[in-house]
């Protein structure tokens, strides 16, 4: 069923198709529009589920940590400051291994305080052992949800759907609604390979002595590089059943680029109509949407940037003191690789700033025209005019 609807809705319909069973959040904007149609799910019986309400986002990972260890599906959602204070709690849900599903609605950290959106949120946890996902529109703001229980609970880490705040988040659009008979089949119940059962007692996440802890460390390792192979099945799978195909790394008109744009979330969605606008004046203009971050697809971003002469990467996020985070996980993945294309790293969109048609096309010119990238990052659609800003 086809129906039209926001971003936040499009995530709580996918929890009620994936018969989550326990849900624990605290609201906090942008994401507060989620649980507030999962809480409605739950009151008038639509949804099968305990909804725990609490004081904190600390205490709702917390309680999502005690209910995913009895064997239970489960789910939360979160933003920005209510992240960071979740903090603490990531490592043990992900040291525990247990296949939480979170959606995480980017949204800048203050201060200054602001609701608007930017990649720093989410990937300020990125050492955490979550898996990230970062979506374009509603659809796959649906379908990925559904996929991340599947993944999650098939290599034993928790999953995090990622939104940008109001451009998705609270836009409406059409989406594509699966059957529940359908999901069922593609998402059987979940069968935990280990849970808390008084019948067969025993003592979870004890002291770990330096002669075993390393090894639980490359545990984790492995099953991240695990989720890589087993998310292609799972997005195969979700294709033949729903005719939706995903991909970690999605090239466009990448086959004769000689320069790739590298964007996630949502403005890939601009970027692609900026794409086809700059071909159409022949230029040999390509697209990488990246959608997994975490663990990051290094070969299948090697293996589509290896013909282009120049990457420009499009980062809505910064870590201080480095720059483009998108870009540096790039920069690191080719550097071993010999005569690889140089990257050049643009900031753009911080605080939820529009990443505009003309940006875009002002990042592709300025790629073009530099025979060397610079050291640092570019702040591109800022208003100063400093050394190493662009000009708007």
């Amino acid at each position: 069923m086809k129906t039209v609807m926001e971003g936040s809705h499009a995530v709580a319909e996918a929890v009620k198709l994936a018969r989550v069973q326990v849900i624990s959040a605290y609201p906090i904007t942008p994401q507060t529009h989620i649980v507030e149609r999962l809480s409605e799910y739950c009151s008038d019986g639509t949804l099968d589920a305990r909804f725990l309400r609490v004081e904190s986002e600390h205490s709702a990972m917390a309680a999502l940590i005690g209910a995913s260890s009895t064997g239970v599906r489960t789910f939360t959602a979160t933003s920005s400051q209510g992240l960071a204070l979740m903090h603490e709690l990531l490592h043990w849900a992900s040291g525990a291994r247990l296949p939480i599903v979170m959606a995480e609605v980017n949204r800048a950290m203050a201060p200054g305080w602001n609701i608007w959106t930017d990649q720093t949120d989410s990937l300020s946890q990125r050492d955490t052992g979550w898996i990230q996902i970062y979506c374009e529109d509603g659809q796959e703001a649906l379908d990925r949800t559904i996929q991340a229980f599947r993944l999650a609970e098939a290599v034993n880490l928790p999953v995090m759907v990622i939104l940008d705040a109001f451009f998705l988040s609270h836009t409406y659009e059409p989406v594509d609604v699966p059957d529940q008979e359908d999901v069922d089949t593609f998402l059987p119940p979940y069968e935990p390979r280990f849970f808390l059962d008084p019948e067969n007692p025993c003592a979870f996440n004890q002291l770990a002595p330096p002669d075993i802890y390393m090894e639980m460390r490359l545990s984790i390792q492995r099953a991240m590089e695990k989720a890589v192979t087993v998310l292609e099945g799972v997005e195969k799978d979700y294709g033949r059943m729903f005719g939706r195909n995903y991909r970690a790394v999605e090239p466009i008109e990448c086959e004769d680029a000689e320069i790739i744009m590298v964007t996630s979330g949502t403005v890939t969605s601009t970027c692609r109509e900026v794409i086809k606008e700059l071909r159409s004046r022949g230029q040999k203009v390509g697209l990488l949407k990246v959608s997994l971050f975490r663990p990051f697809p290094g070969a299948a971003i090697r293996e589509n940037l290896a013909g282009a002469k120049k990457v420009a990467v499009v980062d809505r996020n910064c870590s201080f003191g480095s720059g483009g985070i998108f870009a540096r996980e790039i920069q690191a993945s080719l550097c071993n690789v010999p005569g690889h294309p140089p990257v050049y790293s643009y900031v753009a969109g911080l605080g939820g700033r529009d990443i505009t048609p003309e940006l875009l096309k002002e990042i592709y010119w300025h790629t073009k025209k530099e025979d060397v990238p610079p050291q640092d990052s570019l702040w591109v659609g800022v208003r100063e005019v400093e050394n190493g800003i662009i000009r708007v």
